[in-house]
């Protein structure tokens, strides 16, 4: 069975910001989101991005009561489905999703793989224009990521 990714909206976000939203088609085939999230990303989703919405509507809601409603709506998605990977960046977020067991993974992590899997020659100019943005990354991190990508 192929694993669903289900994105929130910040890495869609930040990747379309920077001009590399087709890294996530490139590394992963079709994206799953909600209607929710792509509200939050504002503008027109690519072909490639499949909206598809939680059946649990009163979990949503519950989980909407510490988390915003694109990240609850992802999460939401994320337990019914079976065999998915939770895209998801907001710390708070990250961690309702571990404690629900969710296999997630943060942008950085996508670009990361996207580098091992030879989608993108080098993770050094993507951190760059992510820098040039509103997305933090802490000197640290910026080394780790640079070190887990081999360069």
């Amino acid at each position: 069975m192929r694993r669903t990714i289900i994105s929130d909206t910040s890495c869609l976000i930040l990747l379309d910001i920077i001009g590399e939203l087709s890294i996530l088609n490139k590394l992963f085939g079709n994206i799953t989101t909600t209607s929710e999230v792509a509200g939050e990303f504002g503008g027109l989703l690519p072909p490639w991005i499949e909206i598809k919405e939680p059946c649990n509507k009163n979990y949503q809601s519950i989980i909407e009561a510490s988390l915003d409603k694109g990240e609850a709506s992802a999460i939401a998605l994320a337990i019914e489905l079976d065999n998915c990977l939770l895209i998801i960046d907001d710390l708070k977020g990250r961690k309702f999703a571990h404690q629900l067991g969710l296999t997630i993974i943060g942008t950085i992590g996508v670009l990361v793989d996207a580098k091992l899997a030879g989608i993108i020659p080098s993770i050094k100019p993507i951190l760059s224009k992510i820098k040039s943005t509103n997305f933090r990354i802490t000197e640290q991190l910026e080394l780790l990521i640079l070190k887990l990508a081999g360069e």
